[in-house]
């Protein structure tokens, strides 16, 4: 029998931790000195209490079971094959295939690979009846997992256009395809797309939610579950928070549907912070990212190989961004317990706060409108630009500090422009959110400074 080691010592309560800190502060503002306020409006404490805590937040995460995937972006055919077989041979558990159109042979990409016992996730760029019910027929055979995650509306929030189809409208081939594929996956949302323009946690999960809610007002025939492609970013513990926050509210959001299948959480680092002079540091940025995943409880994660933002997929950065998640996974012992987060008061105080504050958001989103009619109308687009912009003040002004970035500078860097968050990344105007400048733009620039160099 366990013994309690503690039963001797009296209790402290939180109010004695108080007045020991403000004695402590010598006089100094107990509210200004200890108390910072989140660009999300949550103020944080620098103690936690269960004498505050009232009630207990199960999130059900299983962080036990997350699965590493590796991208792929299907070119030539052959060589996306051997690259995912030799990526599965490395560790990878699952793989997230790329295609840019329909051209693509997808008999011969998907006949070598071990679909019995390994989840499949597509990013496909165009939307086919066709090209996914041939996908779908060769699935069904090896009764393998399949997420196709489709995101009409994220493509419009993205790019200002809707997929073209045969169909009437993007909708009406959900409405199709709905009917298809029944065994598998179908929508997805982008969350990731409002993290990198620049929303704070928030407004990220309330999009989200409020994206979702589209899909299930519109398709009623949708009782798969729906993926939520997220990019987490540096603020390890907020970041568990709302991974925690975002599968509870869309549980909640489900039950009115009636849609019994829960969330699939897909996420992704953040390239937000990433930079291009310092690229190692990328390194240790996506470690403590991809143990927010975890512990938030994703069930895929795909980690951002550290030259990902000038350089395209290459076998050594992919290598180290999935040896980043093994390591995690099979020597940090990540993955042998469920709910990790639980019990924490911090992290449970961050999520509650976080799911109320989202889900007024979400309530606000739906009385005036919903989604789609917020967007086209550019709302989204300005309150995300307002959130982006306040943060990049708290940036330029040192008080949202990133170690060798804007602290800490090396002085060998000959980057003598602005720095800024994620400059890359540009809201266009009118019913475009975001759009990545093209990586040639920054092939061109490195090669300029390598020559100059010489």
């Amino acid at each position: 029998m366990a013994t309690n080691l503690f039963e001797d010592f009296d209790p402290v309560s939180s109010k004695q931790w108080k007045q020991k800190i403000q004695f402590e502060l010598d006089g100094a503002d107990y509210n200004e000195t200890l108390v910072w306020n989140s660009p999300e409006d949550i103020k944080v404490k620098p103690f936690y209490h269960r004498d505050d805590f009232s009630k207990t937040i199960t999130a059900a995460t299983k962080a036990s079971q997350f699965k590493i995937c590796q991208n792929i972006f299907v070119f030539d055919v052959e060589k996306s094959v051997e690259r995912a077989l030799d990526s599965l041979k490395r560790g990878a558990e699952s793989l997230r295939f790329t295609i840019e159109n329909d051209s693509v042979d997808i008999q011969k990409l998907l006949e070598k690979l071990p679909l019995e016992n390994t989840a499949i996730h597509f990013d496909l760029k165009f939307l086919s009846v066709d090209f996914i019910s041939k996908i779908n027929t060769i699935v069904e055979q090896k009764k393998s997992t399949v997420f196709y995650n489709l995101d009409p509306i994220g493509q419009l929030a993205k790019e200002g256009n809707w997929f073209t189809t045969k169909e009437k409208n993007n909708f009406e081939t959900l409405q199709l395809l709905s009917k298809v594929t029944r065994d598998s996956s179908l929508i997805s949302i982008d969350s990731a797309l409002y993290q990198n323009a620049g929303a704070n946690i928030v407004q990220q999960i309330a999009y989200s939610l409020a994206h979702a809610n589209e899909y299930l007002n519109r398709i009623p025939t949708i009782h798969q579950a729906i993926v939520f492609e997220v990019a987490v970013g540096t603020n390890y513990f907020f970041e568990i928070a709302k991974l925690r926050a975002l599968r509870l509210l869309f549980q909640l959001i489900a039950k009115e549907y009636y849609h019994d299948s829960d969330c699939h959480i897909l996420v992704t680092p953040t390239k937000r912070n990433k930079t291009l002079y310092d690229y190692n540091i990328n390194m240790l940025r996506t470690t403590t990212e991809c143990m927010s995943a975890i512990l938030g409880g994703a069930d895929t994660i795909t980690n951002l190989p550290y030259d990902s933002i000038y350089h395209k997929n290459n076998e050594f950065g992919d290598r180290i961004a999935r040896n980043q998640l093994l390591i995690l996974k099979n020597e940090s012992y990540f993955d042998k317990v469920n709910n990790p987060a639980d019990g924490s008061y911090y992290i449970e105080t961050l999520t509650q706060q976080l799911a109320e504050k989202a889900l007024t958001l979400f309530k606000e989103i739906e009385a005036n409108g919903g989604f789609l009619k917020q967007l086209n109308d550019g709302i989204i687009k300005r309150k995300i630009q307002e959130s982006a912009d306040k943060e990049q003040h708290f940036f330029d002004s040192g008080k949202e500090i990133l170690i060798g970035t804007n602290k800490y500078l090396n002085p060998k860097d000959k980057m003598k422009e602005q720095i800024e968050l994620y400059p890359f990344v540009k809201i266009k105007p009118r019913k475009t959110l975001i759009t990545p400048i093209i990586e040639k733009r920054l092939a061109e620039k490195l090669e300029q400074e390598r020559l100059a160099s010489e």
